[in-house]
């Protein structure tokens, strides 16, 4: 039986999405085809990922960045710049665009590729906290789909086919709890690094490695869920899941729960998205039902981690307050990784310039590009400070 090919850029391929997602293509017998892909600096790498999916479209973020154009495919182009980012993802023949460049820096394609009608696979979750309302009626208004990568709105996804919104009484997003889910509070104030960078079951990218050990990586996911399936804050919870199995519950009115499990592998929900609505044989590790394992839940502990009551309150606000928590947080981020900022004083910056800034609850898309550059702006001031 033949399958229709679908065309695809991946926007942050050297990534931990972006790699994963060459992975998925190298196995999909030929169902998907990859007209562009990107990178921002690590050009060895954007190199090798080409040579492997034999691109037509190379793009480079950043123009300092030297490439070895020996290294490419024969015949593929070569593009310099963020501004060809929106060529790639804009070209006639992108079906669907898998968004994985982490942060901010990730909405600027996403948005490009919603207002041509493009398919996103959005790995990006940074994109609707940022924008949330401004980036779903700009996919209302083009006949764009969202398509969500992370694993556990892929889960909601999943669960809800078939459904109505109207039919759930809430969504229960899962977490592993990360490397401290049982450290003191005198623990949590002397973690390093490497411990943050320690995840107990995924294998991800620095910035959402400490984002899962903070916890600030479900708070993004709440927000994301609040805008990405249109329910309001009350409607979202989380439970603590340690073995990474059950990716996120959907309980609906009738006290029905429809919950999507497998092994931790981001190459399902990625395949998920490039395939949706069908859905293709996958190398990915399968569940054995034979075997015995154990799906222990507990409760979110919110004075162990603040980040996951602040989340909840942003997610509520809405407007700016999204913008100003991104950049916050990518800033602190940044300097807990250069060893300039304590891993318990991530959260606190967070707060402290979320309330130092004016909210307003209708932002324009450059209203919220000005204020990332002030909440940036402002972090560092309070870092220093």
């Amino acid at each position: 039986m033949t399958h229709p090919t679908r065309n695809i850029a991946v926007l942050g391929a050297t990534g931990s999405i972006g790699q994963s997602t060459i992975e998925v293509v190298e196995a999909s017998e030929g169902r998907l085809n990859v007209v562009g892909i990107s990178g921002h600096s690590q050009t060895e790498k954007l190199c090798l990922a080409a040579q492997r999916v034999q691109p037509d479209m190379v793009v480079v973020t950043d123009p300092a960045s030297n490439i070895d154009t020996e290294m490419l495919p024969s015949g593929c182009q070569l593009l310099s710049g963020e501004e060809q980012v929106i060529s790639l993802v804009q070209h006639e023949q992108v079906d669907i665009v898998v968004a994985a460049i982490v942060g901010f820096a990730g909405l600027r394609g996403t948005w490009a590729a919603l207002e041509k009608g493009k398919t996103v696979a959005l790995a990006n979750k940074e994109t609707l906290v940022v924008g949330g309302p401004l980036v779903m009626k700009l996919a209302n208004d083009n006949a764009a789909k969202i398509i969500p990568v992370d694993s556990e709105h892929s889960a909601v996804f999943q669960a809800l086919q078939g459904a109505e919104i109207s039919q759930v009484k809430r969504i229960i997003l899962t977490a592993s709890g990360g490397p401290f889910l049982h450290h003191t509070q005198d623990q949590l104030d002397a973690v390093t690094v490497e411990e943050a960078l320690a995840h107990p079951t995924w294998q991800m990218g620095p910035k959402i490695t400490v984002d899962s050990a903070t916890m600030m990586n479900k708070a993004l996911e709440i927000i994301e869920a609040r805008w990405l399936f249109d329910v309001p804050v009350e409607k979202i919870d989380v439970a603590i899941h340690p073995q990474s199995i059950v990716h996120s519950l959907v309980e609906f009115e009738d006290g029905s729960v429809m919950a999507q499990m497998s092994p931790p592998d981001m190459k399902l929900p990625i395949q998920y998205a490039l395939s949706y609505p069908d859905r293709w044989p996958s190398p990915s590790k399968k569940l054995d039902l034979t075997e015995a394992f154990s799906c222990d839940f507990l409760p979110a502990d919110t004075e162990r981690f603040p980040a996951l009551a602040l989340g909840m309150e942003v997610a509520g606000q809405g407007g700016t307050a999204g913008a100003v928590f991104n950049a916050a947080n990518e800033t602190a981020v940044a300097h807990f990784l250069d060893g300039r900022l304590q891993f318990n004083r991530i959260v606190h910056a967070c707060r402290a310039i979320l309330e130092y800034h004016d909210f307003d609850p209708n932002p324009s898309l450059e209203q919220l590009t000005q204020l990332d550059a002030w909440a940036r702006k402002e972090t560092i001031q309070w870092i220093g400070a």
